[in-house]
């Protein structure tokens, strides 16, 4: 690590959950490793009390484990926890699918497209961390779609404590592309407002995404 990653403006909270955050999906901080406090407030440029708030936020995120006077850890899952929560997660995401098609109106849908299209152009460019968060985004504004706030918040939960797995699913050039072959075919889904389609696509992909992890759980 180096003074790269030190903090400018923006929110501070957001900015150091952000950073923070970003270590974690890149494996930087590892799965199951303690966090150096100290190291990391001298490196990112702020005081101990935004950086501990920022450890709760990723807490409540599923991320950290916060053990008051023991310090904070890397949350590692289980291959078994992988497992059920993408489990979970494709029968969520398969209603959001059929849901959105029912529900969005063509200026929503439109705007989803957009994204699609931008993640493309990471894609090509082979800028693996700023498409896969668009990649979240696309996700989260799919089962916005929905219009079923309980719908959102289950897969919001579950999505955030996936956010490292998620990653790790497109270090594999082959991955990467069959993850982008699957968001082509939910494009192709929505564009039609086929719901069936649509909904069999989501639950299609995160059951590709089991496939593309669990050697390296």
């Amino acid at each position: 690590m180096n003074t790269s990653i030190a903090i400018t403006n923006r929110s501070l909270h957001d900015q150091v959950v952000s950073r923070v955050r970003d270590l974690i999906i890149e494996g930087i901080l590892e799965p199951g490793s303690r966090i150096d406090e100290s190291t990391l407030i001298e490196e990112l440029g702020v005081s101990r009390t935004p950086f501990r708030e920022a450890l709760r936020t990723l807490a409540a995120e599923g991320l950290v484990i916060v053990k008051p006077s023991r310090g904070s850890v890397v949350r590692k899952w289980t291959r078994s926890d992988v497992f059920s929560m993408l489990e979970v997660l494709g029968h969520l995401e398969q209603l959001a699918g059929e849901l959105a098609c029912a529900r969005a109106s063509d200026q929503e849908i439109n705007e989803l497209v957009a994204l699609h299209e931008d993640m493309l152009g990471y894609y090509k460019a082979n800028d693996r961390m700023p498409y896969y968060k668009l990649n979240q985004e696309f996700h989260s504004r799919l089962t916005a779609l929905s219009k079923n706030a309980t719908l959102q918040e289950m897969q919001r939960n579950i999505q955030a404590r996936l956010k490292r797995i998620r990653y790790i699913g497109n270090e594999k050039p082959d991955a990467w592309a069959g993850a982008v072959q699957d968001h082509e075919a939910m494009i192709v889904a929505l564009k039609a407002k086929d719901g069936k389609k649509l909904g069999e696509a989501m639950a299609q992909h995160i059951r590709n995404t089991w496939d593309r992890v669990k050697d390296s759980l």
